[in-house]
């Protein structure tokens, strides 16, 4: 593999990593903005119906952890190439 492939898949790796934190982070805020929301209604209508919709924080947290491993093995994976290249 050439070196100039081996430092776009760190690159890209690097991104891909910026992109989970930022998953996290937006995920944890969603989660912050929802109890909160549901703490000062005093029905629990938001609650039971998902009323407005809202992006899944879970599923925000989850993908971010997700994107951060695999952004982990493709620089990895450019640094191994790049060293042994």
């Amino acid at each position: 593999m050439p070196q100039t492939d081996s430092i776009v898949l760190m690159i890209m790796g690097g991104l891909i990593i910026l992109l989970g934190i930022a998953g996290i982070i937006w995920g944890r805020k969603e989660e912050k903005n929802y109890y909160d929301n549901l703490s000062t209604r005093p029905d629990t209508r938001e609650f039971v119906e998902h009323w407005p919709p809202r992006p899944q924080f879970g599923a925000l947290k989850i993908g971010g952890w997700i994107a951060i491993a695999v952004g982990l093995l493709m620089a990895i994976w450019g640094l191994v190439t790049w060293l042994s290249g």
